[in-house]
C-alpha cells in the first residue's frame, strides 16, 4: 500500500485548472469523465520536482458526491493503491474505518491506460474524511508511477 494523491472538489473545473497549472506549476497526467456512470471529471496533476499529486475532481448538479460545495471543507479524498481493494476495505473496516457506500458502477472502472479495469472502494477516517482503496491489474512497483 502506498499514498498515490489527494483529490479535490472544486466548482468550475477549467478555472481550478489553470491556476494549478499556471500559477503552481502543476502538470497534467490524466483526465477522465466518470458522469455517465454516476462519479464526476477528474485531472490529475503531478508537481514535475516533487512527484506530489494533486487530483481535482467537478461534479456536476444532481451527482450524489456534488455536495455543497463550502469554502475550506473541499479535501474530497485521500487515495492509497492497495494490491486488493475488497481485502484492504474488509481490514480497514475491522480496525475502525467508517463503511462507504458507493454506486455500483463506481466500484470498477474501465481505464485503456491501465489495460483493462480497476477496482474502487471508499472507506472514512475518525473524522469523516474519505478515503479512496484502489487496485490494478499489475501489481505494485518499486517506483512510483507518473499517473495513478
Amino acid at each position: 500500500m502506498y499514498l498515490s494523491y489527494c483529490g479535490i472538489r472544486v466548482t468550475n473545473l477549467d478555472r481550478s485548472l489553470r491556476f494549478y497549472s499556471r500559477s503552481l506549476g502543476l502538470k497534467e497526467v490524466a483526465r477522465g469523465d466518470n458522469t455517465k456512470i454516476g462519479g464526476g471529471i477528474y485531472v490529475l496533476l503531478r508537481d514535475p520536482k516533487s512527484w506530489q499529486k494533486l487530483e481535482l475532481n467537478w461534479y456536476p448538479p444532481g451527482s450524489p458526491y456534488g455536495r455543497t460545495y463550502v469554502p475550506g471543507e473541499g479535501l474530497d479524498h485521500i487515495a492509497f493503491r492497495v494490491n486488493s481493494v475488497a481485502e484492504s476495505v474488509k481490514r480497514l473496516e475491522s480496525e475502525g474505518a467508517g463503511h462507504v457506500d458507493l454506486v455500483g458502477s463506481l466500484q470498477q472502472v474501465m481505464s485503456p491506460a491501465y489495460g483493462g479495469s480497476f477496482h474502487v472502494g471508499y472507506v472514512t477516517d475518525p473524522d469523516g474524511n474519505w478515503i479512496e482503496l484502489y487496485d490494478h491489474p499489475e501489481p505494485i512497483g518499486e517506483s512510483v508511477p507518473e499517473a495513478y
